[in-house]
């Protein structure tokens, strides 16, 4: 107990168990097992109890009743620290072991890489004796780049010894192509590795058909990584399906499956793949797990008749996951993809989209490490989504729209699908699909007539995707028709409207967006939009009519090289079920690399007219259009979907061609206003993360501060504007601007104000500043404001503020000063500072 030390020695000897403890005092303090065993069953329970249940606690428990409460404040001081010590030693003792699996996949990455520099060394001294002449072998068969792919008849399916020695075949190859030098791989470009990155990932240069690579850190075990992988349809968006013809043992522990693949095409211009492979699974002598797959020659299994004219047989050369267990629980992952797209079956504008390496790396093997990141993130409880849905819904949302949205734009006759009224001519494809159903669950929607989709392609130059994607979704007043989402998002309910137009509509021009969810590297989002309007009708007098929207909004990062940008969108209740049907519609802009001089041969007679009205763009001196086409191009995908009863087809389709021709126009108009070669001065963003304004706007907040305070708010890298406003952009206080109106509105947020209210830089501007501060608050920031208009400058005392979701945000201090334009005399607005600002 606490005692001196002769009087602690007599019991000392009648106690089995003691333990010291150090007091405030720097002495130490000796505790039996039985006192321990007492203060722990409270720890359990309230790490940090007040002075009243310490207090409490020595009434209660009779060994105890000798001790001080000070003595005994001071211990559970030490089991917090304790605790604390061994969480952060756990923490490090994790990071250290991800360390130490990364540096070996580094030790790993730079002895392939010296091997491929052996191997240069090797290959220059071949040429230099090719034009000296020397006599040289026709094949180098000791280079281990010299792995050739063999295609293997159908014959060999039905033996399966055959099989076995193709499936060992493969393995060879995948392994030298994943660990070795059988392909010549570069750096993606964009992709630089880092102790941030998802993982080291590479493409190839000049070698058969396109190939990616990427290697990286899993916290998972290899079988669950495999699992997943395996599941084809659940990661790779673009997989439409995936069907086990045949599978039986490997007689070593392994399995050998025949498969049937089918994968959507990116655009209406250009027909879909399938695949007929062969996958092996197995485990090596060294514990790794490995999934291999290859082509298998012949016919095989393929799509229906009705829809056998859709696809084009793809090839998949040795590929697959090589997956290596870690020491303390994770594994190392090395995925190959390598394909043959066949790219002699699309127009010569849409070959490179299929020559691309960089296309593949990031629509297939970025995107399966991505998603397994996700998933081991997901498990362990590192994400948190809001409103009450649970990361899986919400990856199944997405997965539902990017699928319905790929059925449109392919429209499968096998699915229903069939052209309405279509010579060939038409700018603007009509599809419909009568036997369409829209069931998820307990959800069904049975349509009188069935559903309709309006869809065109055209190419944009010198546009960036993910710059048009943002504006697309930050300013949807821009392009879309009110009345024509209010038409769609009713047909969705039981029978309201029959025809758009029957109740007219008044778009106030708000839209509100709220976020559910993204995924890790922010790369893709989800969410949830408000249309904000009013019925014109006599009898609604006026009543709200508001509409909402499920969007999912991707590749919006410009440094992306060779990401596909989307926007995709349905219409749903305000309270939407997790089985809610979907009707997607949207945009996707697929980016192809440069190639000048190949508009001429970009059109063929069964292809869509505005690719034409784009080809046939002239400049004022005759020059064609492809002769400006040294810079980015991208192809544009855009399709409507609409349900429609029989007897209103007619009207229905009359109305989605118009509409998507309206569409198209607006998009060419904003693409026109944002290229870099005619970007007028009224369109593009407002102030989104990156635009003129934005990088303007930072400059003042910055200079104005600096000269109130005396000091500098951010120190940038460099003193150009990028610099600065990224600087700003991700600097941890939560800095916001507001107008200098009667009613005054927020217009800007850096990123750490945009997650304080929890809101969107387009939402952001429906936001009016007195609404984010508490009613003390608001009176503190009135107490101030005519010293802040008098002398530029106020300090705020520690308040809460309230976010969008209504969440309480505590913030210790707020500096609120002036922002003046370039003339250094007009007040522009008003900025204000939220320092160590946290959640309650």
């Amino acid at each position: 107990m606490a005692m001196v030390a002769p009087q602690h020695r007599e019991r000392e000897s009648s106690s089995g168990s003691i333990t010291k403890h150090l007091d405030s005092g720097g002495k130490y303090v000796r505790y039996t097992a039985e006192q321990l065993e007492a203060l722990e069953r409270v720890y359990a329970e309230c790490p940090k109890p007040s002075s009243l249940r310490r207090q409490q606690l020595i009434r209660e428990c009779p060994i105890l009743s000798n001790i001080e409460p000070k003595q005994i404040k001071v211990w559970f001081q030490n089991r917090r620290c304790r605790e604390k010590q061994r969480k952060e030693s756990s923490r490090l003792q994790s990071v250290n072991r991800k360390l130490t699996a990364m540096n070996k996949l580094l030790m790993e990455e730079n002895d392939r890489l010296q091997k491929q520099v052996s191997q240069l060394v090797c290959e220059n001294g071949y040429m230099r004796q090719q034009l000296h002449g020397a006599p040289v072998p026709t094949t180098d068969g000791s280079c281990e780049s010299a792995v050739t792919t063999t295609r293997h008849s159908l014959r060999d399916t039905n033996n399966p010894a055959g099989l076995l020695s193709i499936a060992e075949e493969t393995l060879a190859e995948f392994l030298s192509k994943a660990t070795g030098t059988a392909v010549d791989w570069v750096q993606m470009p964009g992709m630089k590795p880092g102790p941030d990155s998802v993982g080291i990932f590479a493409i190839s240069q000049s070698c058969s058909g396109v190939a990616a690579r990427a290697c990286g850190l899993v916290s998972l075990e290899p079988t669950k990584i495999a699992e997943i992988l395996k599941d084809r349809p659940c990661w790779f968006r673009d997989c439409r399906s995936l069907e086990v013809f045949t599978m039986f043992p490997a007689g070593n522990g392994g399995t050998i499956e025949l498969l049937y693949t089918q994968t959507y095409a990116p655009t209406t211009l250009a027909p879909a793949r399938d695949f007929w492979t062969i996958r092996y699974t197995t485990t090596l002598e060294n514990g790794s797990f490995v999934v291999c797959e290859r082509s298998l020659s012949g016919t095989g299994a393929g799509p229906t008749e009705s829809a056998a004219s859709q696809f084009v047989r793809a090839e998949m050369l040795p590929s697959g996951y090589l997956i290596r267990p870690c020491e303390g629980g994770g594994s190392i992952i090395h995925i190959v993809d390598h394909l043959n797209l066949q790219a002699w079956s699309v127009p010569e504008v849409l070959r490179p989209l299929y020559k691309s390496s960089k296309v593949v790396a990031q629509r297939i093997t970025i995107a399966a490490l991505r998603y397994i990141r996700q998933i081991a993130q997901e498990m362990s409880g590192e994400i948190v989504y809001g409103l009450g849905r649970q990361p899986a819904v919400l990856r199944t949302f997405s997965q539902r729209l990017s699928r319905g949205f790929n059925d449109a734009i392919n429209g499968f006759n096998d699915d229903g699908w069939s052209l309405l009224n279509c010579d060939g001519a038409e700018d603007v494809v009509v599809a419909i699909n009568s036997a369409k159903h829209l069931t998820t669950g307990l959800n069904a929607l049975s349509l009188l007539g069935g559903i309709l989709c309006a869809k065109a392609s055209m190419l944009l130059q010198n546009v960036p995707p993910a710059v048009l994607v943002r504006f697309l979704r930050e300013h949807r007043s821009e392009w879309a028709d009110f009345n024509i989402d209010a038409y769609a998002a009713a047909s969705l309910q039981a029978g309201t409207y029959s025809y758009p137009g029957m109740r007219p509509m008044r778009f106030t021009g708000s839209q509100i967006i709220m976020p559910l969810g993204h995924t890790i590297e922010h790369e893709e989002m989800l969410e949830v939009v408000r249309l904000e309007g009013h019925s014109l009708s006599h009898e609604d007098g006026f009543a709200s009519r508001d509409i909402h929207l499920l969007q999912m909004c991707s590749g919006i990062d410009e440094n992306a090289v060779g990401a596909c940008s989307e926007l995709v969108f349905a219409p749903i209740d305000e309270m939407f079920p997790d089985d809610a049907p979907l009707l997607p519609s949207g945009f996707r802009i697929i980016p192809l690399d440069s190639k000048p001089g190949d508009w001429q041969n970009a059109l063929t007679p069964h292809k869509t007219l505005d690719l034409t009205s784009t080809l046939e763009l002239e400049t004022s001196n005759g020059t064609e259009a492809g002769g400006l086409s040294c810079n980015s191009r991208s192809v544009l995908t855009i399709a409507f979907q609409f349900p429609f009863e029989n007897n209103l087809q007619d009207n229905v389709a009359t109305m989605a061609r118009q509409y998507v021709r309206t569409v198209v126009s607006s998009v060419q108009r904003v693409a026109s206003a944002i290229s870099p070669s005619g970007l007028g001065p009224t369109m593009g963003p407002k102030l989104s993360q990156g635009s003129p304004e934005a990088h303007t706007l930072a400059h003042w907040i910055c200079q104005s501060y600096s000269y109130h305070a005396g000091t500098d708010l951010v120190k940038a890298n460099s003193e150009s504007s990028e610099s600065l406003l990224k600087t700003l952009w991700h600097h941890q206080d939560a800095i916001l601007c507001c107008s200098l109106k009667a009613m005054p509105v927020l217009i800007f947020a850096n990123q750490a104000g945009l997650d304080m209210l929890e809101t969107t830089l387009v939402a952001l501007q429906d936001i009016m500043l007195d609404k984010i501060f508490d009613e003390s608050g608001r009176k503190a920031l009135f107490s101030e404001f005519a010293k802040i208009m008098q002398q530029g400058f106020a300090h705020l005392p520690s308040g809460i503020c309230i976010s969008t979701m209504g969440r309480h945000v505590s913030f210790e201090q707020a500096i609120v000063w002036k922002v003046f334009a370039a003339d250094e005399t007009t007040v522009h607005c008003l900025a204000f500072s939220f320092v160590n600002w946290s959640f309650i």
